[in-house]
């Protein structure tokens, strides 16, 4: 009779043990599967960013480019500020791009904010200068159809840009794309800016309105650098 009942747990012992072996390696499959899955989706969001900078680039280079013509055949400080935004951004891509090329984005964040920080910094320097020379009767702006149909062209684009880049910079967890949409999202309030400036001249003969348009355009570029300095990238 004991052997039979010592037989009998030791039946139950390996049955129990049988049962255990197979939930421990579900989990450990669950695991490396979610595992997995949150690769795969880093990896997807990483390539949405690339495409993204890339599409910004290439809008921001045409946006410069008919920005700056206009702007000094007119002398628009407001175009010319509007022109080197553009610009700014361009750098500001390429510098998202320089960090998501290597194999640890995260570890180039840093100097990929400092260098968007002082791209900012940079335009307001600029534009300030240019506005104050055109608010004391240096230079004079003359009206721009070209730069009305620009500000009203980058109103539309850049907010789609500016969303799709922060949604996938914020799933990601990357500070520097979240600040680069945000630069390009700074590009929408200067469109706004511009198109006000530009239209008041034109319409009113208020030529004073292109100057104080760029001094608004680096008063903005100028907190926009310091939030990127400081990782501050949320509204």
């Amino acid at each position: 009779m004991q052997q039979v009942k010592q037989s009998f747990e030791a039946q139950n012992r390996q049955s129990v043990d049988s049962n255990k072996e197979p939930c421990c390696s579900q989990s450990e499959r669950r695991a490396d599967q979610e595992g997995n899955t949150d690769q795969a989706r880093q990896q997807i969001l990483r390539r949405r960013i690339r495409m993204i900078v890339a599409a910004t680039i290439v809008y921001n280079i045409i946006e410069a480019i008919v920005a700056l013509v206009a702007g000094n055949i007119a002398s628009s400080s407001a175009l010319i500020g509007f022109g080197l935004d553009s610009t700014i951004e361009v750098l500001s891509a390429a510098a998202v791009a320089w960090q998501f090329a290597g194999p640890d984005p995260h570890a180039r964040e840093k100097i990929a904010l400092r260098l968007i920080a002082v791209s900012f910094f940079g335009l307001a320097i600029f534009v300030t200068i240019d506005s104050l020379e055109a608010l004391i009767g240096v230079t004079h702006a003359d009206e721009s159809l070209p730069g009305i149909i620009l500000a009203c062209f980058s109103v539309v684009v850049m907010p789609f840009l500016s969303w799709f880049e922060r949604k996938t910079g914020q799933e990601l967890g990357s500070l520097t794309a979240v600040a680069d949409s945000k630069q390009t999202l700074l590009c929408t309030y200067l469109s706004a800016v511009l198109l006000i400036g530009l239209l008041a001249n034109m319409w009113c003969g208020w030529t004073w309105a292109d100057p104080v348009a760029g001094l608004v355009i680096a008063g903005i570029a100028v907190r926009e650098g310091v939030n990127a300095l400081q990782g501050k990238t949320c509204c």
